[in-house]
């Protein structure tokens, strides 16, 4: 009796250890993919000097050989943390239609009338839940979007599948927004920010950042900056869609060239 209690315990501690490990995995690979994608937008935004100041800037990093590794860490990245992080999402379509109509719930909660002395019920959203639930809602669209944008990123660095020639340039990503693939990148932009913004928010909860800031500034900080650089991401994406001229092309003397 007593060498099965321990073997159960031995057992406790080392799935929990594991456990511990596969989180720390999942939070760092997150990590490391939300500031890779905040410095993409920023760099992707040199297309708002025009196509001189995109294509100077995509050719520095080629010629120093940083694009070509950087897709490689951000593929090993993406992958370890979609297999990591897949384990909290539902895996039967049953499971996954209770997760909704606990959200349709949580969204409802506090604004529904109830035959009381009050006229609305006393509870309200739980935040955090719903804040997981969006989390888990964009993160199966950013798995199929973003799994499609880096193979096609991949194949675009080593073969001129669009363009003039292999590897990043204006008109490659030109021509890959405006034959038709703006509308699966707008969805990518908007899911990608939200499951990033609230990842972060989650992730500095989780790991003791509300013990120098409050909940609710960390929030805060959140949504500052989420808006800005999704607000960012719909302008670079209207320009690479040729909807507007890159507005910033006066800082290298041309319109947009």
């Amino acid at each position: 009796m007593a060498s099965s209690v321990a073997c159960w315990a031995a057992a406790w501690v080392a799935e929990s250890r594991r456990q511990v490990i596969y989180e720390v995995i999942s939070g760092a690979s997150g990590l490391i993919l939300a500031l890779f994608m905040w410095g993409h937008m920023v760099l992707v935004g040199s297309i708002l000097t025009g196509e001189r100041g995109f294509n100077w800037l995509a050719t520095m990093l080629e010629d120093y050989y940083i694009a070509q590794p950087t897709v490689a860490v951000v593929l090993v990245a993406f992958l370890a943390h979609a297999v990591l992080a897949s384990r909290k999402i539902p895996a039967q379509l049953r499971e996954r239609k209770k997760m909704l109509e606990l959200g349709k719930g949580l969204s409802s909660s506090g604004r529904e009338k109830v035959p009381t002395a009050s006229p609305f019920s006393p509870f309200h959203p739980h935040t955090e839940s719903l804040l997981w639930i969006w989390q888990v809602r964009t993160g199966m669209i950013v798995l199929v979007l973003g799994s499609f944008h880096l193979v096609l990123i991949s194949i675009d660095i080593f073969t001129p599948l669009w363009g003039g020639h292999a590897g990043i340039e204006s008109v490659t990503s030109l021509e890959r927004v405006q034959a038709g693939l703006w509308l699966p990148y707008a969805i990518l932009l908007v899911c990608v920010e939200f499951h990033a913004s609230i990842g972060l928010y989650r992730l500095a909860t989780k790991w003791g950042a509300g013990a120098m800031l409050s909940r609710g500034a960390i929030h805060a900080i959140e949504r500052v900056l989420l808006w800005f650089f999704l607000g960012l991401g719909v302008v670079v994406l209207l320009v690479l869609a040729g909807v507007i001229p890159p507005p910033l092309a006066f800082l290298l003397g041309g319109a947009g060239s």
